[in-house]
């Protein structure tokens, strides 16, 4: 059996998404935001060993995990004592990618391939993009960061595909909403070239990606008006051709 557990490295954010209840508030948990202390990371590792699950380990759960002005630090030691997977099996990244820097991704990268590790150590990195154009990306993330991004994901790509990694595999998440639904086909596009001239497969999904294999995921936004989103996330999925037939909603038990 295995178990998620996120230890969050910090609940601030560095972007501010009009879907993302983290941007409308300036305190988080009830309390004002943070970043965790040494510590409470050190410690809260090392109570992970010895568990009979398998735990896949996230630093991340409001926050941006990549801001925690340590972040590298946290990383590596985690990796680092994480002799013959004896604390975590799985290690789960998820990013708005602003601050992956080229420094930071082979820092990443090098790491998952450390020789007392199992390959799939580094498992999974979701990265939330939500937009094609400087525009959008504007509109819907709330600051001017897109050509930034876009070149620290295919920085990240490019260098994973030179080092021969085989994970982590990654998604890249648009969430389907009215500001960008007309960007979607591009968004798709876009990604789907990348990938091809990486000579990399590249799944696509309107509900709960793969952590085992590379994805593009056309998420629904949850939001007061549900009925209409989910119908707006049914019609773009269709245009994307993931589903057969026009739908009012793609909304099951489960989904996200």
């Amino acid at each position: 059996m295995s178990i998620s557990i996120n230890l969050e490295l910090t609940d601030h954010c560095n972007i501010r998404c009009k879907m993302c209840s983290q941007s409308m508030r300036s305190d988080a948990h009830g309390m004002p935001k943070k970043f965790m202390a040494w510590d409470t990371w050190r410690k809260s590792l090392h109570n992970l060993k010895g568990y009979s699950d398998d735990i896949h380990l996230c630093p991340h759960w409001l926050g941006e995990p990549t801001m925690h002005p340590h972040f590298d630090q946290f990383i590596e030691y985690a990796f680092a004592i994480n002799q013959h997977n004896t604390i975590f099996t799985r290690f789960k990244l998820h990013t708005n990618a602003v601050q992956l820097s080229h420094e930071r991704s082979r820092l990443l990268l090098t790491l998952g391939r450390l020789p007392f590790l199992q390959p799939n150590t580094f498992n999974f990195v979701h990265f939330s993009i939500d937009a094609f154009s400087p525009s959008v990306y504007k509109t819907v993330k709330g600051r001017h960061r897109r050509d930034r991004v876009y070149q620290n994901v295919l920085d990240f790509l490019k260098l994973r595909a030179q080092l021969r990694c085989s994970y982590p595999k990654v998604t890249i998440a648009f969430v389907v909403q009215p500001e960008n639904a007309h960007e979607a086909i591009p968004f798709q596009q876009y990604w789907q070239q990348v990938f091809q001239e990486l000579n990399c497969s590249l799944d696509q999904f309107y509900d709960w990606p793969s952590e085992e294999s590379d994805n593009l995921y056309f998420r629904r936004l949850n939001c007061s008006d549900q009925e209409a989103s989910d119908q707006l996330h049914a019609e773009t999925a269709y245009k994307l051709g993931l589903i057969d037939k026009p739908q009012a909603s793609l909304r099951r038990e489960g989904s996200f």
